[in-house]
């Protein structure tokens, strides 16, 4: 028994070196760079599982940029995670409704600009925020838009308080962390009277109770404008000639590691019921004929271009016209 017990440890070592025999010192060497630059901290069991995650997508990360595609991927804060880790952290969990068969917004006749960007056009546009591991991208899509819309319509740039939607929204089909959708949020601040401002009411990235205090009120919503389903030429027509738009997705595994390009994907759903993250529509543009969308994300500022992305514009792809919709303020 006391010679079990004395080897043990060795049996432990000679595991972990043969399980991680299949990686070079190069991707070795590569995750603790990584490490170190995350601030990454893992006990013996863990570290094996995060290095052969990474590794993994660094592989993947690699395979994909020799193939051809339109937009390129690349080593970011979330390498060290599955799929399935990152959709239970960082997703939206609870299946949304958000289809508008027919929706209150109408096209205006004329010619629509080839490209358009709200963060060239002046103070319209808050910094990217990061909703950290909390399924509340609803909410950063929701304040994005209605503090782009408010500072179009006033010259006043806020920023606005998520928390206040994770705690708050729920009598509105809202479930906090799990999820939510930006039609029903903008709702919610219309029949409530008032979202606070980000300082009175800070982000915590969690769930809580509603603190929401009516003299704080700093944003007002007068009502709810929701693009017909599919209409992305509505969407276009409503980002070139109004403001920044709010809308849904679906986000699959080679999205989490996109870095820069025209994101574009022929094997995820472009459906309302499979939608699981929630972002705002700030521009649109063409590159090398390919059409796009600018879109501002909630995963800080250090992922894709400077916390923004580009995705396919015109095929309704990963579902970006099936759930889009936007607020007029009351001022």
């Amino acid at each position: 028994m006391e010679l079990l017990q004395a080897l043990t440890p060795i049996f432990f070592l000679l595991h972990a070196v043969c399980s991680l025999s299949e990686f070079s010192f190069k991707e070795i060497s590569s995750f603790k760079e990584w490490m170190t630059m995350h601030n990454k901290n893992y006990n013996s069991e863990e570290y094996d599982h995060r290095l052969r995650t990474f590794i993994q997508n660094k592989r993947k990360i690699e395979a994909h940029n020799n193939g051809g595609h339109s937009f390129q991927m690349g080593i970011n804060q979330f390498s060290d995670l599955t799929f399935s880790e990152f959709k239970s952290l960082y997703l939206m969990k609870k299946p949304q409704n958000c289809s508008a068969t027919q929706g209150n917004h109408y096209s205006s006749a004329g010619q629509l600009p080839e490209f358009v960007d709200w963060r060239q056009k002046g103070k319209f546009v808050t910094p990217v925020k990061n909703q950290g591991a909390c399924g509340s991208c609803w909410t950063f899509s929701t304040t994005g838009c209605l503090e782009s819309v408010i500072a179009i319509n006033s010259g006043k740039l806020l920023s606005l308080a998520e928390q206040q939607l994770v705690d708050c929204a729920q009598n509105f089909k809202n479930h906090g962390c799990a999820g939510g959708l930006p039609s029903q949020a903008f709702e919610y601040i219309k029949y409530n009277r008032g979202l606070e401002t980000e300082q009175d009411y800070p982000y915590e990235g969690k769930d809580g109770s509603c603190r929401f205090q009516p003299s704080k009120a700093a944003a007002l919503v007068k009502e709810v404008v929701n693009i017909t389903e599919y209409d992305e030429a509505g969407m276009m027509d409503a980002v070139a000639k109004l403001n920044p738009v709010s809308f849904a997705f679906e986000v699959t595994d080679d999205f989490l590691q996109y870095k820069e390009g025209v994101y574009s994907n022929p094997n995820c759903s472009s459906t309302p019921d499979k939608v699981n993250h929630a972002v705002l529509a700030v521009g649109y543009g063409v590159s090398n004929g390919t059409k796009y969308w600018i879109v501002k994300n909630s995963w800080g500022p250090y992922w894709g271009i400077d916390g923004y992305f580009y995705i396919e514009r015109g095929k309704n792809m990963c579902g970006v016209a099936a759930c889009a919709s936007y607020p007029i303020p009351l001022l």
